[in-house]
Order: structure tokens, then C-alpha cells, then sequence
């Protein structure tokens, strides 16, 4: 839940950066979840959601289950979750343990402006347990996130931090251009996905067949 005082995303980021294992991959939702983790550590197995409010928790659940000996972490905002609470249900349903969920619980709509949500108060954590994800915390500290995160032996499901952070409405300046094509073409080769070749009038095949 959201508490007084909060860390900033830069204070969770950091720890984040710091424990990432290296062969994992890191799909950001738009906005400054992308803009500042690219700032703080860009590299090619990170997916940035460009323009697709909710849909970097799908991306990631689809990629937890396509690269299952991979860590897969998801930074996705508190508002976005709650557009498409169907994919929290279904990482419960799925309960992949390779991914990891970070809520940023910050009780605004930062990417649009700093929209209040409609309930910024709500327990996060305990939604998600009533999906079926057992390992969901709320953390208020970076402190609290460094214990937290891959603290749970495998098998055990998704695990889900409810980071309480400030509000960071300010856009942050990328280092590079987050070209959602471009983007998908350098994650692909990261992970060495075949590349997806359409042919006239609907259907395809992947580059390796």
C-alpha cells in the first residue's frame, strides 16, 4: 500500500540493477518505467513497452512461459495492472516461477499526466494473493525490495513486490531512441527468437523453417 513518505523509482531501480542475475530479461511498461530503467541500464534483453498501457504484465507472463530457464522481471505500474486485471489473474492461473512482478505503486496515472487513481490506497499485495499468487508482498523500502526479491526457493509461483514509491510525472530523457520496432528486433536477436516473416494475405513463418 501506499505509505507517507516514499522512495523514488531511481531508489528501487538501483537496487534492481544491482541484483539483476545476467541472464535475465526485463520487460518496463511505458513512460518512465522505460525511459529511466534505459537510463540506469540499458541493455538488448530489455523489452520497452512504448504506447500499450497494461500489456507489459501479458508480454512478460508470455515470456516466463517461452523462456522458462530465464529469469523474467515486469515493472508495471499500479493504474495499468488495474486496466487489465485479467493478466494478474492469470499469472496466478499460470504461476510460472521464473517471473517476477514489479507493482509500482505510486496512486497515479504518471504516464498520462498524474491522474489520481480512483482508489490509490488499495492492497495491492492482497489482490494479487486472491488470485492465487502467494508470494505477494508490499514493500516500502529499497531496503525491504533487496531482501524481497528472489528471496523464495523455485516453484513456488510468480512472486509479486508492491513497490510504494513517489510519483515521477517529469518525463525522463532515454539514452537512446525507444523505437518500438527497433526495440522487438534487438530483444529478439538477445534472446535468439527466429525472425517472423508475413506473407500476402494473412498467415507466415518463422525465419528458421
Amino acid at each position: 500500500m501506499v505509505n507517507a513518505a516514499r522512495p523514488s523509482r531511481a531508489d528501487y531501480y538501483k537496487v534492481l540493477a544491482d541484483t539483476l542475475p545476467a541472464n535475465a530479461l526485463v520487460v518496463t511498461s511505458l513512460g518512465n518505467a522505460s525511459y529511466l530503467w534505459a537510463a540506469m541500464h540499458h541493455a538488448p534483453e530489455n523489452f520497452y513497452i512504448e504506447d500499450a498501457m497494461g500489456l507489459a504484465l501479458p508480454l512478460a507472463l508470455g515470456l516466463a512461459i517461452a523462456q522458462p530457464a530465464r529469469p523474467v522481471v515486469v515493472v508495471e505500474g499500479d493504474g495499468a495492472v488495474l486496466m487489465h486485471l485479467g493478466a494478474l489473474v492469470t499469472v496466478g492461473a499460470v504461476a510460472p516461477d521464473n517471473l517476477t512482478v514489479l507493482l509500482i505503486q505510486n496512486g497515479v496515472h504518471a504516464a498520462s499526466g498524474g491522474q489520481a487513481l480512483t482508489n490509490a490506497a488499495l492492497d495491492l499485495a492482497e489482490l494479487a494473493r486472491s488470485t492465487g499468487i502467494a508470494r505477494a508482498t508490499n514493500v516500502a523500502t529499497p531496503q525491504a525490495f533487496a531482501s524481497a526479491i528472489g528471496s523464495a526457493p523455485a516453484g513456488h509461483g510468480a512472486q509479486v513486490l508492491v513497490l510504494s514509491t513517489e510519483p515521477d510525472v517529469e518525463v525522463v530523457r532515454p539514452p537512446i531512441a525507444l523505437d518500438p520496432v527497433l526495440t522487438k528486433h534487438r530483444f529478439m536477436a538477445a534472446i535468439g527468437a527466429p525472425r517472423y516473416i508475413p506473407t500476402m494475405f494473412g498467415g507466415g513463418r518463422l525465419e528458421s523453417e
